[in-house]
């Protein structure tokens, strides 16, 4: 759109029209506000994924980090267990055989 009113603007400049300077003042406020407007869209993604932890890794990356969390969450789930279970018997801390 901004290139449109630039060669409108050049067009009319060259014609000696009287629309030469609106629409030189027209294409000025037009890009300016395009450039505005790219540069929200651009900080609000970034502020978006800064704030909900986005990471852009690759997805072998990502299944790794997956996987580990998962063995540590079965890992942590087979102590509680454990933990309860001794409990149920009494927690005296004592072998069974002795």
């Amino acid at each position: 759109m901004t290139l449109i009113q630039a060669m409108v603007a050049l067009l009319c400049t060259l014609a000696g029209s009287w629309l030469a300077f609106p629409m030189v003042i027209s294409s000025v406020v037009s890009t300016i506000l395009a450039t505005w407007g790219v540069l929200d869209v651009w900080v609000t993604r970034q502020v978006w994924n800064q704030r909900n932890g986005v990471v852009s890794s690759p997805s072998s990356t990502a299944r790794a980090l997956r996987r580990e969390r998962r063995r540590a969450r079965r890992k942590e789930r087979s102590a509680q267990r454990a933990r309860a279970r001794i409990r149920r018997r009494g927690g005296t801390g004592q072998l069974s055989h002795s």
